[in-house]
């Protein structure tokens, strides 16, 4: 069985959860709070970041879009990459977009300012952050609204890993209450379709010690 050292309100920890679900990739969680630099941990990674998978043979793999491609490789069924070239490269741009720029504009300013630094006790959340992130998303949201237009899934026909990149940041948000989703009906269908997948049974679940979710987190039909 594979093993996954993984933070729970992590949107690159939850991408991949995702993808070992929909493989139906038998996975042991082991959360890791990386802040702790637990030299154990460090070894398995240098970088210090989660997520990390453990392969069966024991093989340790670091960064969540490289984890990703060797799931892919791997296990093929069901396929979350397109096998058009031009397509594939439109999913790797999205996935991009989400884990680089969505991160660094949405969720590091909501997600890290009222959670992580709770977590790892590095002081309160900074107002202007918070601002910004609320002002970010409603940008980045437009964006997918755009996206899902004529389409069921963010890049076409089928569900791709850029769907479960891109909830793996909302769900993140949403358990802390931080997506207006009143505002954006067409992304909320979405992301109930998302949500009512059996790959989100065990995101849904997540309970953090002190640290309830909204709530609608858990709720299918919100």
């Amino acid at each position: 069985m594979h093993r996954l050292y993984h933070l729970p309100l992590s949107p690159f920890c939850r991408k991949i959860r995702l993808v070992l679900a929909e493989k139906r990739i038998e996975v042991e969680l082991i959360e890791e709070r990386p802040w702790e630099t637990r030299l154990d941990f460090l070894r398995l990674n240098p970088a210090g970041k989660v997520p990390v998978l453990i392969t069966s043979n024991g093989q340790a793999l670091s960064e969540s879009n490289s984890i990703f491609e060797y799931l892919e490789e791997t296990v093929p069924e069901p396929p979350l990459m397109p096998t058009d070239p031009i397509q594939r490269a439109e999913v790797r741009r999205l996935v991009g977009w989400f884990d680089d720029k969505f991160n660094r504009e949405v969720t590091e300013n909501l997600l890290f300012e009222r959670f992580t630094k709770r977590q790892a006790r590095l002081g309160y959340p900074d107002g202007a952050c918070l601002k910004a992130g609320s002002k970010n998303i409603r940008v980045h949201l437009d964006y997918i609204t755009f996206l899902l237009e004529g389409h069921n899934w963010l890049t076409g026909p089928r569900m791709t890993i850029a769907d479960l990149a891109a909830a793996g940041h909302l769900s993140c948000l949403d358990y802390i209450g931080d997506v207006p989703w009143e505002e954006y009906p067409s992304v909320r269908g979405w992301y109930a379709v998302m949500k009512s997948r059996p790959c989100f049974r065990g995101l849904l679940a997540d309970h953090l010690p002190g640290f309830p979710a909204t709530d609608h987190y858990a709720d299918l039909d919100f």
